[in-house]
């Protein structure tokens, strides 16, 4: 199937690499963001006119309205990991992926692919509970529409990876949560499994999305350092300190009229107490896709955060040549 395919959150993390697999797959893409002109870069993704950003407010109904006529399906990548002003986690994950799908069915949309989260509801995390409110809005509009779960994506621009690498390079690399279990997921692959969802034949329901390995919060940072060659010592704070200080960070972040960032926020602690991964396999079957290890991955764009960046791996091998000429 091909046609045409509005993408809502399409310049975001998800969003690129689902409207990349789109235009080769041959679809015409309407690529619905909040400002199209930061998001011309997708332009270049299929042939001259495939790819077209248009602008939307998935506050707005007659916004949404306008990018879904005459399109054949549609896929909602919106989200958020913060709240800023109106764009509350029930705004976007609830209500705005709610308008989406009614609007959708009004304008016959024939496929809608919604992304939501792996481990969504009941875990005292806000931006969770919006997410599984956001699911059953969309599915009670619009029944045959295909959920996809994933757990934590990883890639090049992602905010999980890349943060701990940056934090490896203070004294110590503070986490939470480290015995917590993970299964991570390769946001591509992702990506793959929701173009395929918008095939005629593939079945409506929710699908929960893994990556192939389940590993504690501690190895995740164990392996950040292996990979960014760093000896930085892990510290796993305690939740209750973590709470405090992201209180803290919270309060500074609001007084300052939100120019002081908060690194991590109280509830994105709540979102790292609780395992996210499947209890048996990725999740991918379905979609006839094996997904790609963390170890596979991560080396193509965690390089940056190595003591020497590009030029490690050189060294690297200059010091064994010395080496191996020393043993001789």
């Amino acid at each position: 199937m091909s046609g045409i395919v509005t993408v809502f959150g399409a310049s975001g993390f998800l969003g690129r690499y689902v409207v990349r697999r789109l235009a080769q797959a041959g679809w015409r893409v309407r690529a619905a963001v909040r400002d199209p002109n930061l998001a011309l870069f997708l332009r270049p993704y299929g042939a001259v006119g495939q790819v077209e950003p248009v602008a939307c407010n998935i506050r707005d109904a007659a916004s949404v309205a306008r990018v879904l006529d005459g399109a054949d399906a549609a896929i909602n990548c919106i989200g958020i990991l913060t709240e800023l002003r109106a764009n509350t986690f029930d705004a976007v994950h609830h209500l705005g992926a709610a308008l989406i799908a009614r609007t959708a069915r009004a304008a016959g949309v024939q496929r809608l692919v919604h992304v939501s989260a792996l481990g969504t509801g009941g875990q005292g995390s806000a931006y969770f509970d919006s997410k599984a409110a956001g699911e059953a809005a969309v599915l009670a509009a619009f029944p045959s529409a295909v959920v996809v779960q994933p757990a934590v994506m990883f890639g090049r621009d992602d905010h999980f990876f890349n943060r701990l690498a940056g934090l490896a390079r203070l004294p110590v690399l503070p986490i939470v949560g480290g015995d917590v279990k993970m299964q991570p997921v390769w946001v591509d692959d992702v990506a793959a499994a929701i173009v395929t969802a918008l095939a005629p034949d593939f079945a409506a329901g929710t699908y929960p999305l893994a990556g192939p390995e389940v590993m504690t919060m501690q190895q995740i940072a164990q392996q950040v350092l292996q990979v960014t060659r760093r000896s930085t010592r892990i510290v796993d704070l305690p939740l209750g300190l973590a709470r405090f200080a992201a209180g803290i960070a919270e309060f500074g972040h609001r007084a300052s009229f939100s120019i002081l960032p908060v690194p991590l926020s109280r509830d994105q602690i709540a979102m790292l107490s609780y395992t996210h991964h499947l209890p048996d396999g990725s999740g991918f079957q379905p979609f006839g896709i094996t997904p790609a290890p963390t170890g596979v991955v991560l080396p193509d764009y965690l390089w940056r955060f190595r003591p020497a960046g590009q030029f490690t791996a050189i060294r690297e091998s200059a010091a064994k040549l010395r080496d191996a000429k020393g043993a001789d």
